[in-house]
């Protein structure tokens, strides 16, 4: 057995691992895009996959998938393992990175999509499948478990055959994201039974989050304050995950709020067809949803789907929204991809509003080093500027992150994803995370699981 990492080491993007688990046969566990500082000149596949008879897709954000394009054009031909959710999300997230990076050409667009759909496999949650071999006698079997971390999110367990272990095999986890205990929508992750070998993620392996009710009423004062002189609040979001968790907690506020409250009044703009588009699988993955979701719809609420909501489609339409918010005076709160501001149309309203006192940006998600978002959060304080389209923009906005809306789970998260296994691994590797929030995570398992065990920085 051999893990090898081609992604979301020095950093939090491109995650890609390679496990060899005979002699001549190796599956990937996702294949990511990388951003920010993380992202290089060329996004080519530039390792040796000819031993790769699969591919297992943890979940559908851009930096777990989308290098799966370059992963066909490098000679790729084998199945794509992923939950049933993720297959339904993955087309959407690959053309949309296909627009967005590679091209507009829709004839090219359409042939990826189409080798994609031959490719993908719907996989049932707790269920086993063995993994394709090149000699065709299946050495190692595999099963996907709930992640939490957005819709169809999973870890997976790979059991190795093996004579040389007691038990003849060997369980290696890789744990995707792991998404954050009581969040809205979807279920806490539960830790495996067991694991041998053990590959984590650390994105807050050196934080610990706000608790949900904390966390609501800190967005609550903050929209309250950011409205108050009927300015724009800008919250850059992730599609997947995010914007659907914040219009889940934004339609409880408004439900709770006096009919007279200023919450009546405040429209909420969701300026992304692909957010769009993904909380229409979200209401379509209902049976994915945690009790207390359910039981909303049950007294005949929407939580995504609520009054005040609107939905921005065409540029078009993006654009006159902006000028339409540009020249009036009552208060709006945008929800825009991209969550680290890499891209998308946030970046518009960003260079529009930026400059405006009565604007206030929230951050509710990691901020990769090298990304707009990071920039902003850095220098906003200070009103000083950023870069924007090859313009220079002063930050006259307020700024503020409120760090219990990640997706991923915290340090506590990520320790009791361990200490809640009933056989504990005997190696853990540590990957996906900034170089403070590794060795933080790797000093925090030394205590609690004792010098037995043996605690890796992935390379």
């Amino acid at each position: 057995m051999k893990i090898t990492h081609h992604g979301a080491v020095n950093g939090v993007t491109g995650s890609c691992h390679q496990l060899d688990y005979d002699q001549h046969s190796s599956v990937l566990i996702d294949c990511g895009l990388f951003q920010g500082e993380d992202a290089g000149p060329s996004l080519a596949i530039n390792f040796d996959i000819s031993t790769v008879t699969a591919l297992i897709v943890t979940h559908c954000h851009i930096d777990h998938v989308g290098r799966i394009p370059y992963l066909f054009a490098a000679g790729f031909s084998g199945p794509i393992f992923t939950s049933k959710a993720s297959a339904s999300l993955l087309p959407l997230v690959i053309e949309d990175a296909l627009k967005v990076g590679v091209t507009r050409d829709q004839k090219i667009i359409n042939a990826c999509l189409s080798l994609l759909a031959k490719r993908i496999v719907a996989i049932e949650f707790n269920s086993w499948f063995d993994l394709p071999t090149t000699s065709n006698k299946p050495t190692a079997k595999a099963r996907l478990q709930r992640a939490g971390h957005i819709l169809g999110s999973a870890y997976v367990e790979i059991d190795i055959k093996t004579k040389t272990i007691k038990g003849n095999s060997h369980r290696v986890v890789f744990s995707g994201d792991l998404g954050a205990p009581h969040t809205p929508l979807l279920p806490s992750p539960k830790a495996p039974y067991k694991a041998d070998t053990l590959v984590i993620e650390s994105t807050y392996g050196d934080k610990n989050h706000q608790g949900r009710k904390e966390r609501t009423q800190t967005l609550k004062k903050v929209i309250e304050k950011a409205v108050a002189d009927n300015g724009i609040v800008l919250v850059p979001a992730f599609s997947i995950g995010r914007t659907q968790e914040l219009l889940y907690e934004l339609e409880q506020i408004i439900h709770n709020a006096a009919k007279n409250s200023p919450w009546q009044n405040i429209e909420v703009i969701v300026d992304s067809p692909m957010a769009a588009n993904f909380t229409t699988e979200y209401r379509k993955f209902k049976t994915l949803w945690d009790d207390e979701a359910k039981k909303r719809l049950a007294k005949g609420r929407h939580p995504l789907n609520f009054a005040q909501l609107h939905t921005i489609d065409s540029h078009q339409e993006h654009i006159a929204v902006i000028n339409y918010l540009s020249k009036r005076k009552q208060p709006a709160i945008i929800l825009a991809a991209s969550g680290m501001c890499t891209g998308g149309r946030i970046v518009n309203y960003l260079e529009r509003f930026l400059p405006d006192e009565t604007t206030d940006v929230i951050f509710v998600g990691y901020q990769g080093r090298g990304t707009l978002g990071r920039d902003i959060q850095t220098y906003g304080p200070s009103n000083g500027y950023v870069h924007i389209n090859d313009h220079k923009i002063t930050i006259n906005a307020a700024v503020h992150t409120i760090s219990g809306y990640s997706a991923h789970a915290d340090q506590n998260g990520l320790i009791k994803f361990v200490t809640g296994m009933r056989k504990k691994p005997s190696h853990i590797k540590i990957v996906h995370g900034d170089d403070d929030a590794k060795q933080a995570l790797a000093q925090k398992y030394r205590e609690v699981l004792g010098e037995g065990i043996k605690i890796e920085i992935g390379e």
